[in-house]
């Protein structure tokens, strides 16, 4: 019987908080994409409220999220950067974060739809869904269903609790500057 696989509880937080801020921005982007462009289709009922302003506060809270997740991805988490699907799914991140940040809200309420950063952003969560399918695709095949279960799980072993993680992080940073 192999080992369960196991994921260090620092990476399950910040993965699992930033997918949950990802998806929220996906699915209310989704509805100002409906409601205010729709050039390529529109959902088939409108949802009352401002979402312009929900989506622009869900990416403000992103942000933070995606600065740590970022940060733990090129320093404990930097060799799994090397599968493209983890590279791509946070390069489409960073993207859409910026280019969200560059947009002015009135853009969308005046109907102006053609300005670059606009576009670049679609471009941004177009890729990101793909390369979220993609991630996600990658995790069943490396590991199946066990893989994908060890990402959610609440389990956590000793040495891997939250006063532990500034140790994970001296001993990483020690390790990178050892001759």
């Amino acid at each position: 019987m192999a080992p369960r696989p196991y994921q260090p509880s620092l990476l399950r937080l910040l993965h699992g908080a930033t997918a949950i801020g990802v998806a929220l921005a996906w699915l209310s982007g989704l509805i100002v994409y409906s409601q205010y462009d729709g050039r390529w289709g529109r959902l088939p009922f409108r949802w009352p409220g401002d979402w312009i302003d929900l989506h622009g506060s869900v990416g403000v809270a992103l942000l933070p999220l995606a600065v740590l997740f970022a940060a733990y991805a090129v320093t404990l988490g930097r060799r799994q950067l090397g599968r493209a699907s983890n590279a791509v799914t946070l390069g489409a991140l960073i993207l859409a974060i910026a280019t969200g940040k560059l947009m002015q809200e009135d853009w969308l309420r005046e109907g102006n739809l053609n300005q670059l950063v606009y576009g670049l952003h679609l471009l941004a969560w177009v890729a990101m869904a793909g390369a979220v399918l993609a991630h996600l695709a990658g995790l069943l095949a490396r590991g199946g269903w066990p893989l994908a279960r060890s990402m959610v799980s609440v389990k956590i072993r000793k040495g891997d609790l939250p006063g532990d993680w500034p140790e994970q992080l001296r001993r990483f940073l020690q390790s990178r500057n050892a001759p």
